[in-house]
Parts: C-alpha cells; sequence; structure tokens
C-alpha cells in the first residue's frame, strides 16, 4: 500500500503524486468520487457506464404466469381493433 501526504490547497484542491496516478492508471479528466466514511475520506474511481447489453436485458420483466411455448410466442399478431375506437380502453 503506497502512502502519501498531501496539503490541501487555499482553493480546495489536493494534488494526487503521480506515482499514485500511474499505479491507478487516472490520466486527466478521470472522475472521482468522494466518499465520507466513519474513519475519514475514500477517494475512487468512478466506474466506467457499460452500455446494456441484450443478454443483460434477459429476466429483466418478470412473468408468473404458466410456461409458454415459443411457438404461441412466435404467431403472428392480429390487429383486429380499431385504434381510434374510443371504446377500446388503453390503446
Amino acid at each position: 500500500m503506497t502512502v502519501a501526504t498531501i496539503t490541501l490547497s487555499r482553493e480546495g484542491q489536493i494534488v494526487i503524486p503521480k506515482e499514485i496516478r500511474d499505479k491507478l492508471h487516472w490520466g486527466a479528466g478521470q472522475e472521482l468520487i468522494i466518499d465520507m466514511t466513519e474513519s475519514g475520506v475514500l477517494l475512487r474511481s468512478k466506474p466506467a457506464e457499460r452500455k446494456l447489453r441484450l443478454e443483460d436485458l434477459r429476466g429483466f420483466m418478470k412473468y408468473d404466469g404458466p410456461p409458454v411455448s415459443t411457438e404461441k410466442l412466435c404467431r403472428p399478431v392480429e390487429y383486429a381493433g380499431d385504434w381510434d375506437d374510443p371504446e377500446q380502453p388503453n390503446r
């Protein structure tokens, strides 16, 4: 573990020593998170936002009914109702 003593500037800024930045692969523009803990302050890098993949959505919408066959899921949907019919709610 690397320990360094740094000084807070009048503007409230600190300089993270190069040795530590290099070990953590922190460059200019790196977003950091400051957490206040019981023992002091924890500084950590902000996790990169990852893009969702189709596989990430598996199980996203829960279905509590009986299993539905693949054949039934793949059947064409018939739109027999009139979309502009005011007596058809939720359309």
